[in-house]
Order: C-alpha cells, then sequence, then structure tokens
C-alpha cells in the first residue's frame, strides 16, 4: 500500500512538473540555464577590484533576465572552454564578445541579434616603432585562440610575412608585447582600448590596422537552448526600446 501511495505521489508530481514546464521564461518553469562566459575580456567581462565579475556582457545578461523572469548560472571558463562547454551540452548558452560571422554559423553556432560592433585592430609596446603591417616581416605576432583577431591575424600573415603566436587569454598575450617576447598584437579594438587605459598598459593602439566591424552576438549549439536566444532577443529588443541598454555602455565606455 506504501508503495502505490508513493507510486501516485511520484506521479502526480511528474504531471506538475510537466505543466510548468510550459510557463513562459525559464525561472517560471523552474529551469536554471547555464550560461558559460570568457574570465577576462574587459570590459565586456572581468573582475573588478573588489572581486566582482562585471563587465558590458555580464549587465546586458542580467538586464535581459530581469526582462524576462528567467534564472540563470553565469560561469566563467574562458574562451576556448566557453565553446567546448556548449559543444558538449554542459552549458545552455554563451556570452562572450562573440563577432557574428557566416563560418561560425556554418559550424553550428546560432546567433542572437546583435548587441554590439566591435572590429579587430594591431597593438605594439609603447616605445615600438611599428606603425603598420608593412614592418612585422620576419616577427612573430600574438592572437588569442579561436577568435575573430586570430582569423584577422591569420590572413593578413602570409601577405606581410609574419608569424602568429597564440595564447589563451587576452592578459597574457598583452605581456607578451610588453615584454618583447612577440612584436605586436591583435585583439578586439575595445577590449585593447579599454585595457591599455584602465591597467596603464605601456601599449599603443596602431592606426590604420582595424578591419571592418562586426557584431557581438549571444550564442547557443543547439536546438535545445533555442527558447533561452529567442527570450534573449526579446528582452534585448526591451531594454534597448527602455533606455537600460544605452545606460550599460555608458556606464563602461562613458
Amino acid at each position: 500500500m506504501k508503495k502505490r501511495i508513493l507510486a501516485v505521489v511520484l506521479a502526480l508530481a511528474m504531471v506538475m512538473g510537466l505543466a510548468g514546464c510550459g510557463a513562459a521564461g525559464g525561472a517560471k518553469s523552474g529551469k536554471k540555464w547555464v550560461i558559460a562566459t570568457d574570465t577576462s575580456f574587459k570590459p565586456f567581462e572581468y573582475t573588478d577590484a573588489s572581486g566582482n565579475f562585471v563587465g558590458i556582457d555580464v549587465d546586458i545578461l542580467a538586464a535581459v533576465a530581469a526582462d524576462q523572469g528567467f534564472d540563470y548560472d553565469l560561469q566563467s571558463l574562458g574562451w576556448d572552454a566557453s565553446i567546448a562547454a556548449c559543444q558538449a551540452g554542459q552549458a545552455d548558452g554563451m556570452i562572450a564578445g562573440a563577432s557574428i560571422t557566416e563560418e561560425r554559423k556554418q559550424s553550428g553556432w546560432q546567433f542572437s541579434d546583435g548587441y554590439y560592433d566591435a572590429n579587430q585592430c594591431m597593438a605594439v609596446a609603447e616605445s615600438s616603432s611599428i606603425t603598420g603591417f608593412d614592418q612585422l616581416a620576419g616577427q612573430s605576432v600574438a592572437v588569442k585562440t579561436g577568435t575573430m583577431s586570430a582569423t584577422y591575424a591569420e590572413e593578413l600573415a602570409g601577405q606581410y610575412g609574419f608569424t602568429v603566436t597564440y595564447f589563451e587569454d587576452s592578459p597574457t598575450m598583452y605581456q607578451a608585447v610588453v615584454g618583447g617576447q612577440v612584436a605586436a598584437c591583435f585583439d578586439d579594438t575595445p577590449i585593447m582600448a579599454a585595457n591599455i587605459k584602465d591597467g596603464g598598459l605601456a601599449m599603443k593602439l596602431v592606426d590604420g590596422t582595424g578591419n571592418e566591424p562586426a557584431a557581438y552576438g549571444f550564442a547557443i549549439f543547439s536546438d535545445n537552448s533555442k527558447e533561452l536566444l529567442d527570450m534573449f532577443n526579446k528582452g534585448l529588443s526591451n531594454i534597448k526600446a527602455n533606455g537600460k541598454y544605452d545606460e550599460i555602455l555608458k556606464k563602461y565606455l562613458g
């Protein structure tokens, strides 16, 4: 008898749970979405002086989630690990300053509407005399693995005769430039500008080395996360309309 009562209770719980899954929004259905991000991509995601994880991406995600009423767990994994976690089904989505490209779409990325336009450029040590790509012949240039800046450098390497050296994160890459291990580095323009200014890095952007801008997008890698992608798009549209989006950009970019 006890087993039969337990079975009935469990059955009712399952029915109630399935009914709850039909509710709009992740939090209302009891779903907590796992969202992966980079560890250091200032001003989009980084740790501030108080040890808090902050940035444009962090605040946009929080505002979108509040607008759409879903719950999430933001995990700071790093660029490569974030992609791997999403592809393995260990994370539901990724927000990490990911440029929207056709190549990525064809390889399985599904993007939201764009939330920020950015390009990539080259930076060198503050004392460097390099003023353009034509002075890189025979030298090594640093990039972060798997990024648009890496693709940009790879496209130029053959034409200008330099080699590409890969790093897992931007801070280590910047230190290689400052320390003279590489002649230059490529990264997203707003990221390098923010790090040079706020971090007091002995580096400078090289004028005339930027490529065409591309939009950043929130990304998923499975149709199982389509609900999350739809909510992100709706929330993004709403926070742009109500002024919250502009407040976030002003907070970090002035």
